[in-house]
C-alpha cells in the first residue's frame, strides 16, 4: 500500500529487479576496486617504485655519508616496505662516532637518516697526526687530521694506557666553558707523580696540576682568575694548593680562594 492505495505485485516486481540490480552493480564496482587495488599493489612491490631510490642523511661531520649508507645497510636493492627502523638506528648508533640516529620513510621511495655525533672532547696529537678524543671517550684512529684542531684542547705526549684514560675522564667532568678555555694540555710527569700536567689556556695563563685532583681543582679556575690582574700573565699552581707566579715575578704568589667549596 502507497498513501493508502493498494500496490499491485506486478508495479512492484520493477522497483525490485532496479534496487536488486544496484546492489549488484555495488558489489561489482567493490569487487573491481579491491581487484585493481591488489593488482596495483603486486605491481608496485615488484616494480622500481618500491626500491629505496634516495637515502638523505643529516648531523654528521665526522662520518662520511657512503660509511652512513654501508652500515645502515640500505641499498637501491632494499625494498621501502622492508625496512626494520629500529634495527638499523641500534646499527647506527653501535658506531663510536654516532650518539644518536632517527630514521625515517618519505614514502612513496625515500629514507631520511637524522644523526647526533658525540662532540669532540679534545685532539690527541701523534706527531703530525691529531686524533680526535670523542666525549664518550673513544679515540678515532681513523678520523685523523693533520690540521692543527682550534675547537678542542690538543693532548701533547700522552700514550695509550691509564694516564691517557684518566686524563680523558678528567675531561669528560669538566664544564664546557672551562674545557673551551684550554688549548694545550702536555703529559710532564715528575719522578714523584706520573700524572703530572701542564696546561696552556686561551686566555694567556699556564696552569700545573696533576691529575688526581685534576677536575675537582680545576672547576675554580675561574675564580682563580677572577681574583688576577688579568694584564699580567703567569702560572697557575693547583697540584696542591693554589699559586700564582706571574712570568716576571721570583717568587710565587699565592691565591686565596674564596668559597672553594662552590663551583
Amino acid at each position: 500500500m502507497e498513501n493508502g492505495k493498494i500496490v499491485s505485485i506486478e508495479d512492484r516486481i520493477p522497483k525490485l529487479k532496479q534496487q536488486r540490480r544496484k546492489k549488484a552493480n555495488r558489489r561489482l564496482i567493490l569487487m573491481l576496486f579491491l581487484f585493481f587495488t591488489l593488482i596495483l599493489c603486486i605491481i608496485y612491490f615488484q616494480s622500481p617504485l618500491s626500491k629505496v631510490q634516495k637515502v638523505l642523511i643529516s648531523g654528521t661531520e665526522t662520518v662520511t655519508e657512503d660509511t652512513i649508507k654501508k652500515a645502515s645497510g640500505i641499498t637501491s636493492d632494499t625494498n621501502i616496505w622492508k625496512i626494520d627502523r629500529k634495527e638499523t638506528e641500534a646499527r647506527l648508533e653501535k658506531m663510536p662516532e654516532i650518539e644518536q640516529a632517527d630514521l625515517s620513510i618519505d614514502f612513496p621511495n625515500t629514507v631520511a637518516i637524522q644523526l647526533k655525533e658525540f662532540d669532540k672532547l679534545a685532539f690527541l696529537s701523534q706527531g703530525r697526526d691529531f686524533f680526535p678524543v670523542l666525549s664518550n671517550g673513544e679515540i678515532l684512529t681513523s678520523g685523523l687530521t693533520q690540521d692543527i684542531p682550534v675547537n678542542a684542547p690538543i693532548l701533547f705526549a700522552f700514550k695509550e694506557g691509564e694516564v691517557l684514560n684518566e686524563m680523558i675522564a678528567s675531561l669528560q667532568s669538566l664544564p664546557e666553558e672551562i674545557l673551551s678555555n684550554i688549548s694545550e694540555i702536555h703529559h710532564n710527569p715528575s719522578e714523584t707523580d706520573r700524572y703530572r700536567i701542564h696546561l696552556f689556556m686561551n686566555n694567556g695563563f699556564e696552569v700545573n696540576a696533576t691529575l688526581r685532583n685534576f677536575s675537582e681543582k680545576m672547576v675554580h679556575y675561574p675564580s682563580i682568575i677572577s681574583q688576577l690582574d688579568p694584564s699580567q700573565k703567569g702560572i697557575i699552581d693547583i697540584e696542591v694548593g693554589s699559586y700564582f707566579k706571574a712570568y716576571e715575578a721570583e717568587d710565587a704568589e699565592e691565591v686565596e680562594i674564596e668559597k672553594e667549596s662552590e663551583n
